[in-house]
């Protein structure tokens, strides 16, 4: 089903703006897959049960579309729950990928001032070549062409959990995955920021440190920092002293406490805490245990639990009082945080122009 012909811009003439996730979408992107070359025998059906649970539960608020292999065609139907508890459509259109990280490997859609729908193309490069890609570098493309939006291919090498933004000119971003030999050498932080501020139609860009070679991610901003809106940033925190995230969240937070948008306010800060247990059953060591990793998809917030009670309640109720006009829903995705991701990861918003 993949488009030969790719709408292609190379210049960009009108002003660029990537709105905040809140803001109304055309659907949800994902991607069925947990190839066996990367994830373990005993994580692969969980991982695609895990999935479907996300796919289903966004479909009560908005469309879907999921990426899907031939060959796993039939299991993706068979898994998936087409009934009247989905409000709207998981539709599944074939087309091959190495991983399911669609915030990684997906087009970042963004909007010009004249109302022309645009997918970005940050060359992913397997997390600065970590991981085999060869499929997921299509990705972007192919996904922008099947949505008629105009293809932009940035001079950069990131992908799009390395960012966020909050719709209004200002995004926070980590050093460690952008900022660095394995994505972009022999590119200064100056050049690096003129081309986000363009393409993400940016005025302010706040830089954590992050951390890199912890993780595949060189430590990704949505694993740290969310904005709810303009002007506040829920901020995960770590208390895991063993945790190399133990200093890394709590730098964040300083950072974060004295800076200041492109509006020129003091941003407000919601501090949340990382459950203190997790499930075991899937594997440990890449486990990403945090809340930040949420997904606001229209009228909802879809978050991880994770077990811890405690935790678990507590995050609903931080996530209730940002979010007060939107349902919260908690579903367990053990599968895919043990392969150290979140729902965040596994999804991409289309932008609604």
């Amino acid at each position: 089903m993949s488009k030969n012909i790719f709408s292609k811009d190379s210049s960009l003439s009108m002003l660029m703006t990537m709105p905040e996730e809140n803001d109304v979408h055309e659907r949800t992107w994902m991607s069925f897959v947990a190839n066996d070359h990367i994830w373990s025998k005993r994580q692969i059906v969980e991982v695609k049960k895990n999935l479907v649970l996300i796919a289903n539960t966004i479909a009560k608020y908005e469309p879907v579309s999921m990426l899907v292999s031939s060959n796993d065609y039939n299991e993706a139907i068979s898994l998936l729950d087409q009934s009247e508890a989905n409000n709207y459509p998981i539709d599944l259109i074939e087309c091959e990928t190495d991983d399911l990280w669609l915030r990684d490997t997906g087009p970042i859609f963004v909007k010009d001032s004249g109302g022309k729908k645009y997918g970005i193309n940050f060359n992913f490069n397997g997390w600065g070549g970590d991981q085999k890609h060869s499929l997921d570098a299509h990705v972007a493309d192919f996904i922008s062409s099947y949505t008629n939006s105009i293809i932009k291919t940035s001079k950069l090498t990131l992908e799009g959990g390395c960012f966020e933004v909050d719709g209004a000119g200002t995004a926070i971003m980590t050093k460690s995955c952008i900022i660095n030999g394995n994505r972009n050498p022999g590119m200064s932080q100056e050049e690096i920021e003129s081309e986000l501020k363009e393409l993400l139609g940016l005025k302010k860009i706040i830089w954590l440190e992050g951390v890199k070679g912890k993780d595949i991610t060189d430590g990704h901003t949505d694993f740290y920092a969310r904005f709810t809106k303009p002007g506040e940033v829920i901020v995960s925190r770590d208390n895991d002293r063993y945790s190399f995230d133990y200093e890394v969240t709590r730098k964040n937070i300083e950072v974060l406490k004295n800076s200041e948008d492109s509006a020129g306010n003091k941003l407000k800060i919601i501090v949340l805490d990382t459950p203190e247990k997790i499930n075991k059953k899937f594997g440990t060591r890449d486990f990403a245990a945090g809340y930040i990793g949420y997904y606001a998809c229209n009228n909802a917030i879809v978050a991880q639990k994770f077990g811890d009670k405690k935790a678990d309640a507590r995050t609903r109720e931080i996530l209730e009082e940002a979010f007060p006009d939107r349902i919260i829903e908690q579903i367990a995705i053990d599968g895919i945080a043990a392969g150290g991701g979140t729902i965040h990861c596994a999804t991409q918003q289309e932008i609604k122009v």
